[in-house]
């Protein structure tokens, strides 16, 4: 029975999430885990209102804040260790992770 560990991770802060990736890139280099990624979603940029007042009157405003999310999707197929300790890691202030572990039943096996 083979896991895939699916990993996701977002930032607004795209030099320290490209640094995160290359640390779990290279922990999958070390151990020989077999690592699909990362694949880059295309960013997302947000615009978010500020008014001056709290009943929201929009003719009293302040300019817009505008700010854009980076996306790297990363799969660690079987080597449940590596998976472990990229789930334990210790992330910087800033990055989004979501862990998710899919089992996959192999062929012939009933």
């Amino acid at each position: 029975m083979t896991f895939i560990t699916k990993v996701l991770l977002q930032s607004g802060n795209r030099p320290v999430l490209d640094n995160v990736v290359s640390d779990i890139r290279s922990l999958a280099g070390r151990k020989g885990a077999d690592l699909r990624g990362p694949h880059s979603d295309p960013p997302e940029r947000h615009r978010v209102p500020q008014y001056k007042t709290l009943s929201g009157d929009e003719s009293r405003q302040f300019r817009s804040w505008d700010y854009t999310v980076y996306t790297r999707r990363l799969e660690i197929v079987g080597h449940n260790d590596v998976s472990r300790r990229v789930a334990r890691m210790d992330f910087p202030p800033g990055i989004r992770v979501e862990v998710e572990l899919e089992q996959i039943q192999g062929m012939g096996k009933a």
